[in-house]
């Protein structure tokens, strides 16, 4: 397959802390987002946050949402987020209601063991919910130490079940599935890489790969484009690799990106947090996978 190289002069929307989890709703035309964290007494104060683009507005979802940090959007239109938790609340995965902030608790414990600290989440084809459980709270001095290893786990969507997906990883961060749900792509940031799986119809994982290696300044955030494009945020800006893993481009973002989804009237726009600022780079091919 031969894709044209991706652009490269992205666009500032607003200045603000805007710091993980984007998630693009198409029928408000409106980014959700976690802010940058601040120090709290137990924790990290982190907000979830809705930017209007239309008049770029923003207002605040919940205030000091335990540690929030990626998040996605449930098949029924709440939020899945990803709570880190702190000295004295557990982690979890949540569901918020975008209007009200309510909070419902969807998984806080794995085998009976708490959580470490969830870094990213994506709702797979099946209704399952995967997620990224590194150390990073504990490293941060904010979360006890971890009681289990730095996997990727599933949520069946019947049973509600908690599993160990993927093991084997340093500190796994971003991941995302490509448009047949036949792929899930996990960023490493400890090893600076991203993997690729096999995702089978019954949940299960195989065929470990990597997909792309040596990524500059630690891949965070994963996004894929219905053409099989996968974006992935970086130190540096935003690199992007065709399905094979070949590197076909890099989007430049000062200060480097977190986290990036898709938005736009098509679903062409790349919108990309940055701590400081959300930035918009409008793409030549339209992508629709978050």
């Amino acid at each position: 397959m031969t894709l044209a190289a991706a652009p490269t002069r992205p666009e500032i929307v607003v200045a603000t802390d805007a710091h993980e989890g984007p998630v693009h709703v198409a029928a408000e035309d409106a980014l959700y987002f976690t802010t940058v964290p601040r120090p709290g007494d137990e924790g990290p104060r982190v907000d979830i946050r809705r930017l209007a683009l239309d008049g770029r507005r923003l207002s605040t979802v919940r205030c000091d949402a335990n540690a929030a940090n990626g998040m996605a959007l449930a098949a029924d239109g709440r939020l899945l987020v990803c709570e880190q938790g702190s000295r004295t609340r557990p982690a979890a995965i949540t569901l918020v209601d975008r209007a009200t902030g309510e909070t419902e608790v969807l998984a806080d414990r794995r085998g009976g063991v708490p959580l470490n600290s969830p870094n990213d989440v994506v709702a797979g084809p099946d209704g399952a919910v995967w997620f990224t459980d590194p150390g990073y709270g504990h490293l941060q001095g904010f979360r006890p130490a971890p009681r289990a290893g730095d996997d990727v786990l599933r949520i069946d969507p019947r049973s509600g079940e908690v599993t160990v997906a993927a093991d084997g990883f340093d500190k796994p961060n971003g991941l995302a599935f490509s448009p047949d749900g036949g792929t899930l792509y996990v960023a490493d940031s400890g090893a600076t890489e991203v993997v690729a799986f096999d995702a089978g119809a019954d949940g299960a994982l195989s065929g470990r790969r990597p997909f792309a290696a040596a990524i500059p300044r630690y891949p965070d955030g994963l996004a894929v484009g219905d053409d099989g494009r996968v974006y992935i945020a970086t130190g540096r800006g935003v690199q992007v690799h065709d399905p094979s893993g070949a590197p076909i481009g890099e989007i430049p973002v000062p200060g480097g990106a977190v986290n990036l989804t898709f938005g736009g009237p098509g679903r062409d726009v790349l919108l990309i947090t940055a701590d400081d600022a959300i930035w918009a780079a409008s793409l030549d091919a339209p992508s629709t996978r978050p």
